[in-house]
């Protein structure tokens, strides 16, 4: 009898977990340092992006005196944390969905954002196993099903983190998802698929071109055609109108900024 009730119970825990968490994020904000302490700004940005970021701002903290907080993990974990009252003032996301997402909830300023990048997807392998693999292709799914028989295929959340949606597209466009979908390891976002291959843990990988800037524990031993996923796309927001965070949304666009995210794999969209 007490099992009949507990799925309403939980339909009504539903809004009080979701206001908790408000509270709990507002409350954590009077703690971490945000833009209502001055010269300091916080920034959530995917995961993908975390080198060229944490170079980017580094420039930009010596440039401009204000210290930048960093908060990195996927794009959907980061919007949920925006709905929660989590305290950011910029935002970037590995997809216009989630960007859309926080748009239609006014979690951002629409004014400022912009079309900051674009990227490509790719396929990894441990680079110490290759010698055992030493043929693989995605036009030939065989190749790829030796790898991941006691080895998965790491991916991000295929359903929720941008580069998880996108390689998840890919593969059922090559015809490639329905035989390799039993051996894929979902991770909370594409850096922790990218730490799986690079440890070996996982016989392959999707991730960004830009992962294996500066890795070489992987490589690539495939490159998803351009027209087999959306386009991979990273908008750029700020959360208010403040002018330290349409500052630093200006700063992404500078030179240095560009010089950063071309060395690290990406293309820049904007002029």
């Amino acid at each position: 009898m007490q099992s009949q009730h507990q799925p309403e119970r939980l339909r009504r825990a539903g809004p009080r977990i979701g206001r908790f968490l408000a509270r709990f994020a507002m409350v954590l904000a009077l703690f971490l340092p945000g833009s209502a302490f001055g010269d300091r700004l916080t920034v959530f940005g995917a995961a993908s992006l975390k080198t060229a970021l944490e170079q980017i701002i580094e420039a930009y903290e010596t440039e401009s005196g204000t210290t930048v907080d960093l908060s990195l993990a996927g794009s959907s974990l980061l919007a949920r944390q925006l709905q929660y009252g989590a305290p950011a003032d910029v935002f970037i996301s590995a997809n216009a969905a989630w960007m859309d997402w926080a748009q239609s909830r006014d979690l951002i300023s629409a004014e400022t954002r912009i079309d900051l990048l674009s990227n490509s997807l790719v396929l990894i392998a441990p680079t110490a196993a290759l010698a055992s693999v030493p043929s693989l292709s995605l036009q030939d799914s065989s190749t790829l099903l030796a790898p991941v028989q006691d080895r998965p295929l790491a991916m991000a959340l295929v359903e929720a983190v941008p580069a998880g949606i996108y390689g998840k597209s890919a593969l059922q466009h090559l015809g490639l998802w329905d035989q390799l979908q039993p051996h894929v390891a979902q991770t909370d976002n594409v850096r922790a698929a990218l730490a799986l291959v690079a440890r070996g843990a996982a016989g392959l990988g999707v991730v960004y071109g830009s992962d294996v800037i500066g890795t070489p524990a992987v490589t690539v031993v495939g490159r998803f055609p351009p027209d087999s996923h959306a386009p991979i796309t990273y908008p750029a927001a700020a959360t208010h109108d403040g002018e330290q965070a349409i500052d630093f949304l200006n700063f992404l666009s500078s030179p240095i900024a560009k010089e950063i995210f071309v060395g690290q794999g990406f293309t820049v969209l904007v002029e």
